[in-house]
C-alpha cells in the first residue's frame, strides 16, 4: 500500500495563494519551443462533438448520464415577426461526453482546495473564489506531446498505465516529455468509455512520473483506472494530480484523429492551444483543444 505522504505534491511550491498550479511551468521559453513545432499549419481538434438536446417539456434539469446530451438548448426568437434567432443553453460541464477543462477547485483534498485553501472559503454558493476557471483567462498555449498507448488496439480494461508504459511510448514515437509540456494520452476508448467497468487509466505511479517530468496539463480519452485496479490508492488523476499536484485536466478528449495525423506525419509533438470561454468563478469549463502542426 502506498503511503499518502509519498504522493506527489506541489502545495506551497508557487506560493500559498497560487491558483495556476502546474501551468506555472509554461514559461515564455516553453511557448517559444511550442511555436517551433508549427511547420504546415495543419490543425486538429481534440474535442468530442456535442449535439444539443432541445428543451421541449418537463423540468429544466440536466443529467450527467451518457444517455443525455451535456447541452440542453432552448431557442429564442427576437422581435415580432422574428428578426433574429438566439439560444439559451444549459451546459453540464463535467458530463462524461463533454470535453472540458477541470479547474483546481473541482477536487478536494480533505477539507482543502489546492494549495491548502479551506474549501468553505474557496467554493461558495455565489461561485468559486479560489482555484477556479479564472486561472485559465489568458488561455493555455504550450507544446503538446501525444503518447499513443493504443497503437495495437485499445488498452485492456484491466490495465493501469505505468511509467514503463509511458516511456515505451516515448521510445516508440521518438519523443520526450519535458517540463511545461502538455501530455495527451490515447487509450483507444473514445467510443466505449463509461459504458461499463472496469476501465483502464493512469496509475498513481504514472501521476508521479508526470510530476517528475514537469507535465503542465493532462488530456486523455480516459484518466483514472477503475478503483478495483488500485484498491488501496486514490484515483491517480482526479484525486492526486488535480488536487495535490495542481495539474489541470482536460477530460473527455477524443485523440483518435490526432493519433492518425501524428502517424501520417511521423510527428508526435505539436503546438497545443486551449482557449476556454473567459467565464470566471467556475469549477470547469467546456473547451476545444486544438493541436497545430
Amino acid at each position: 500500500m502506498d503511503d499518502s505522504a509519498e504522493l506527489p505534491d506541489n502545495w506551497g511550491r508557487w506560493g500559498e495563494d497560487d491558483e495556476r498550479g502546474t501551468l506555472n511551468l509554461i514559461t515564455d521559453e516553453v511557448r517559444e519551443r511550442a511555436a517551433r513545432e508549427v511547420r504546415t499549419g495543419r490543425a486538429v481538434s481534440l474535442a468530442v462533438p456535442v449535439r444539443p438536446a432541445p428543451v421541449l417539456s418537463g423540468p429544466f434539469a440536466p443529467t450527467t448520464t451518457t444517455d443525455a446530451s451535456p447541452v440542453q438548448q432552448l431557442m429564442v426568437y427576437a422581435g415580432s415577426p422574428a428578426t433574429a434567432t438566439a439560444d439559451v443553453l444549459l451546459v453540464t460541464t463535467h458530463h462524461p461526453e463533454m470535453t472540458h477543462l477541470d479547474a483546481l477547485s473541482h477536487q478536494v483534498q480533505g477539507d482543502q482546495v489546492y494549495p491548502g485553501e479551506p474549501l468553505a472559503r474557496s467554493v461558495t454558493p455565489a461561485g468559486v473564489r479560489h482555484g477556479s476557471t479564472t486561472a485559465f483567462a489568458e488561455g493555455i498555449v504550450t507544446r503538446g506531446v501525444l503518447l499513443d498507448l493504443a497503437v495495437d488496439g485499445p488498452v485492456p480494461a484491466d490495465h493501469s498505465v505505468t511509467p514503463e508504459d509511458l516511456e515505451a511510448a516515448e521510445k516508440r514515437q521518438g519523443v520526450l516529455v519535458e517540463s511545461g509540456d502538455a501530455l495527451i494520452a490515447r487509450f483507444g476508448w473514445v467510443q466505449t468509455r463509461y459504458r461499463g467497468n472496469p476501465m483502464p487509466g493512469m496509475s498513481v505511479a504514472a501521476a508521479r512520473w508526470m510530476h517528475e517530468r514537469g507535465v503542465s496539463l493532462y488530456g486523455g480519452d480516459l484518466a483514472d483506472s477503475h478503483p478495483s485496479l488500485e484498491p488501496d490508492l486514490p484515483s491517480a488523476m482526479h484525486r492526486v494530480a488535480l488536487p495535490r499536484m495542481g495539474l489541470p485536466l482536460i477530460d473527455a478528449v477524443d485523440a483518435d484523429e490526432l493519433a492518425a495525423v501524428c502517424a501520417e506525419l511521423g510527428r508526435y509533438r505539436f503546438l497545443l492551444s486551449v482557449a476556454p470561454p473567459r467565464v470566471h468563478g467556475l469549477t470547469g469549463v467546456p473547451v476545444n483543444p486544438v493541436a497545430i502542426f
